[in-house]
């Protein structure tokens, strides 16, 4: 399944600038990220950019002419064109140069006379050599832009150029970029301001020192969630499990292990959001006891002794802000449905997320997944399998429809 038509990029035109540091390289697969999700890029190239990446590479990713002079003949009204149509405008990387000009207001190239034009929201990914940036003047650049209305993404802390060690200088990954034009795009997000609290992946109960219980769970749709959340303004926390894929951009992570860490968590937590998702897939049970050592073969059978592990939802019932949305899932291989009104029902909750453990391309450890989602008064809505992206934000837009009816 491919990239194509994720919320908020898809159909929408971001505008990339590229000034000349040795980071540009980077910006190459910022635009092809940008096209995957469905985004229309215009680039354009600074006449030092050049030097380092060619203009015939970014036309080659974003299928677009790429635009370098500001008085090429027949593209003179180019700045206010292109300006006029970004829905968001991302500067990546901003030298020390591009800053201090368009922190004066210098329109010497066709890249700072379409920020002077611009009136969609600006992203500047600052991205020099550790000392320019801690420079006074530089900072001076920084500050002023921040006041002029503009979104800076602080470098990162890395390794700079050949012979110039590392230091705070480095452009962050294109990845980190793309999810901050991203929140750019939905600068007027519905959940601004909302405090969301998310649990995702497995929890571990261990056995012995070297061994535990757990489940399949990647957190992937729970990870999916906290993106999303965030990119539509939310104040974000994450509360997670042991996981093997990147954790999202933006948001607050709290790793735990245990179910019962978990529980404590999100009991700590949980008073102040205005949203719960629930999206976490627990152990149900743990050992009874814990061998203080290696538990090793005996030449037969051995019994395990389980007990439950604590009901989260139920654990922090009382401790809910008043009014706050809670969502839960449930993953289920028979009486769907029942399992999950039960679950509605039984856990206080406002809405459930079904799906199916056995069935192929959903559930654990898969890109995709088929959802249905059961509110009370409302008949089962159930849903086509998509992107676990995509299943993301149909959560988000039902939860927001509860949030705004409260």
């Amino acid at each position: 399944m491919t990239d194509s038509g994720v919320r908020p990029y898809a159909g929408r035109r971001v505008l990339l600038g590229v000034s000349g540091g040795i980071a540009s390289y980077k910006s190459a697969w910022l635009a092809r990220l940008l096209m995957k999700a469905g985004a229309e890029v215009d680039v354009v190239l600074t006449r030092a950019a050049t030097e380092f990446v060619g203009a015939i590479t970014f036309e080659a990713l974003t299928g677009r002419p790429v635009h370098t002079g500001l008085f090429d003949p027949g593209h003179a009204l180019d700045h206010i064109k292109l300006a006029k149509a970004a829905d968001a405008i991302v500067i990546a990387p901003a030298t020390a140069d591009l800053m201090a000009r368009a922190a004066t207001g210098q329109a010497d190239d066709l890249l700072t006379a379409a920020l002077l034009a611009a009136e969609a929201p600006v992203l500047l990914v600052p991205a020099m050599n550790d000392r320019m940036w801690a420079h006074a003047q530089t900072q001076a650049n920084a500050e002023h832009l921040r006041t002029l209305g503009y979104t800076l993404l602080s470098p990162d802390d890395g390794m700079l150029a050949v012979g110039e060690g590392s230091g705070p200088g480095r452009m962050p990954e294109p990845e980190t970029i793309f999810a901050h034009v991203g929140r750019l795009l939905e600068r007027e997000g519905s959940l601004k301001g909302r405090n969301v609290l998310v649990t995702a992946g497995p929890t571990r109960e261990p056995l012995d020192p070297v061994r535990f219980l757990s489940n399949y769970s990647s957190g992937k749709m729970g990870t999916a969630i906290a993106a999303a959340a965030w990119r539509r303004g939310a104040d974000v926390t994450l509360v997670h499990g042991p996981l093997s894929i990147p954790l999202p951009v933006g948001v607050r992570h709290v790793p735990v292990q245990s179910t019962t860490e978990m529980r404590d968590a999100v009991a700590e937590r949980i008073g102040s959001a205005d949203a719960v998702v629930m999206s976490a897939a627990p152990a149900d049970y743990q050992p009874a006891t814990r061998a203080p050592g290696k538990l090793k073969k005996t030449g037969g059978d051995r019994t395990l002794e389980l007990q439950e592990t604590p009901d989260i939802l139920v654990s922090t019932r009382d401790a809910r802000k008043p009014g706050a949305v809670i969502v839960g899932f449930a993953l289920e291989t028979d009486d769907l449905l029942a399992n999950a009104r039960r679950k509605l029902e039984g856990k206080g909750l406002d809405m459930v997320v079904l799906n199916a453990a056995n069935e192929p391309g959903a559930g654990f450890g898969v890109d995709t997944n088929r959802v249905t989602i059961v509110r009370r008064g409302s008949e089962p809505e159930q849903l086509p399998l998509m992107d676990k992206r995509k299943v993301a934000e149909e959560i988000l837009d039902r939860m927001e429809a509860l949030i705004g009816g409260r």
